[in-house]
């Protein structure tokens, strides 16, 4: 990805707000995404990371294969199925979109989440 396609905060709030049933809500200063009142991901406080849902036992695999990516706020996200992601290190809308969309199905209501399909994987569609 060349650094004038890095994503945005604008990316992430279009890319969470396309998803189903999702409303985007200020919490602790920061843009925080929803779904059934359940927050799925947050834009970081300069707008260059965002916080997804994550089990924690996959967390420590994740960061270790991609740590440029993905990290923790040490003495925040420690003890929560959450992690953070730096913006300008993902691969283009696509993968913002399936780690987005993953996010979601851990809040969503089950229904919800059943009625609509996992979207392409990153790269399948980058727009």
């Amino acid at each position: 990805m060349t650094a004038d396609a890095t994503i945005t905060a604008a990316d992430v709030r279009s890319a969470a707000l396309s998803l189903p049933d999702t409303a985007e809500k200020l919490a602790w200063g920061q843009p925080t995404f929803r779904v059934a009142g359940r927050i799925f991901a947050s834009l970081g406080d300069d707008e260059t990371s965002m916080g997804v849902k994550c089990p924690r036992e996959d967390r420590a695999e994740l960061i270790a294969a991609e740590p440029e990516k993905f990290f923790i706020r040490e003495g925040h996200d420690d003890h929560y199925a959450w992690m953070r992601v730096r913006l300008s290190a993902l691969e283009g809308r696509g993968e913002l979109a399936a780690i987005l969309a993953d996010s979601w199905r851990q809040v969503a209501p089950r229904r919800l989440a059943a009625a609509h399909p996992e979207p392409a994987g990153p790269g399948e569609e980058d727009g």
